[in-house]
C-alpha cells in the first residue's frame, strides 16, 4: 500500500517528536518516577537564585536567633542527606516575616519559611517534614517539570488550534481554543500539581527519617495541618479543583509509606 506524503510527514515527525520526549525524560530519586523535563539544570538553578534575592529584597525577615538557628539546624540535617541527589545546591534557609502557614525550596537549595507555619510544625520533626516536603519538590526538579508540561501542552494547543482555523470548523476555533485551556487546566495541570506534591511528600518523608526525624511526625504535623486547614475553610474546594492532594488523602498516602521510611530512620539511628 503506498504512502501518502503527508502519512509520511505525520510520521516522520510524530518520531521525532517522540525521540526528543524520550531525551528529556529523567528519573525522580527516591520514588524513580520518569518525568519530562527540558529545562537544564544551569537554567533552572539561575532561575531559583535569582528570585530568591529579589524576595529578600521584598519581603521582611525575621531576626530571632532561636527561630533562625532551629531552622537552620534542621534544615541543614535535610540538606545534608538530600545533597547527593542535588549535588550543586547552594544551600541557604532564610526565615520571613509572613503569616501565611507555607514554605518553599527553589531550584539551587533555596529555601523560605514563613514564620505563619511554625505555630503548626511545633517541633524539630515537624519543620523537618515540612523542609523535606519542599527540599523534595527541588530534588524532584518539578518546577523544570511543571514549565516543560506547560510549553508542552501550549504547543499541543497551538497546533490543534491551527488545524481547526484552517479546517472547516474555523468559525469555532475560539471556542475550540478555551475549552482546550480549561481542559488543559483541570485534566492535565492540575492532577499533575497534586501528583507532584505527593511525590515531594513521599521523598520528604523518606529525607526525615535519613536525618534522624521520626517519619510518624510526619502523619501528625499532616493531621494538625489539616485542622488548621478546616479553621481557614482550605478543604472545600472540590479535589478535581486542587492544586494540592486533599489532606486526608496526603495522610493516608504518608501511613502507606512508614514502613520505608521506618526502615530509613532504623539505619540512620543505628549509626
Amino acid at each position: 500500500m503506498k504512502m501518502h506524503k503527508r502519512q509520511y510527514l505525520w510520521l516522520v515527525v510524530s518520531g521525532a517528536a517522540l525521540a526528543i520526549l524520550a531525551a528529556a525524560c529523567t528519573t525522580v530519586p527516591v520514588t524513580g518516577r520518569h518525568e519530562l523535563n527540558f529545562v537544564s539544570g544551569g537554567q533552572e538553578t539561575q532561575l531559583g537564585l535569582s528570585s530568591f534575592d529579589q524576595l529578600k529584597k521584598d519581603t521582611p525577615m525575621n531576626h530571632d536567633p532561636s527561630v533562625n538557628t532551629t531552622v537552620d539546624r534542621v534544615g541543614g540535617r535535610i540538606a545534608q542527606v538530600a545533597g547527593k541527589d542535588l549535588p550543586n545546591a547552594q544551600w541557604e534557609f532564610v526565615v520571613f516575616e509572613n503569616q501565611e502557614a507555607n514554605a518553599f525550596c527553589l531550584p539551587g537549595g533555596k529555601v523560605g519559611v514563613y514564620v505563619g507555619i511554625l505555630p503548626i510544625t511545633q517541633t524539630d520533626a515537624g519543620l523537618a517534614t515540612v523542609l523535606g516536603h519542599e527540599i523534595g519538590h527541588a530534588v524532584a526538579h518539578h518546577g523544570a517539570s511543571r514549565m516543560s508540561q506547560a510549553l508542552l501542552t501550549q504547543g499541543i494547543g497551538d497546533a490543534a488550534g491551527a488545524y481547526v482555523g484552517s479546517s472547516q470548523y474555523a468559525q469555532y476555533q475560539s471556542t475550540f481554543m478555551s475549552l482546550y485551556g480549561l481542559g488543559a487546566k483541570v485534566g492535565v495541570e492540575l492532577p499533575y500539581s497534586r501528583e507532584q506534591e505527593s511525590e515531594a511528600d513521599h521523598i520528604g518523608l523518606v529525607y526525615m527519617a535519613r536525618a534522624g526525624y521520626d517519619p510518624k511526625e510526619a502523619v501528625a504535623f499532616w493531621q494538625r495541618f489539616s485542622q488548621f486547614n478546616n479553621q481557614q475553610g482550605g478543604n472545600a474546594t472540590p479535589t478535581f479543583l486542587r492544586d494540592h492532594p486533599v489532606d486526608a488523602i496526603r495522610i493516608k498516602q504518608l501511613q502507606a509509606w512508614l514502613p520505608e521510611a521506618q526502615a530509613e530512620f532504623a539505619k540512620s539511628t543505628a549509626r
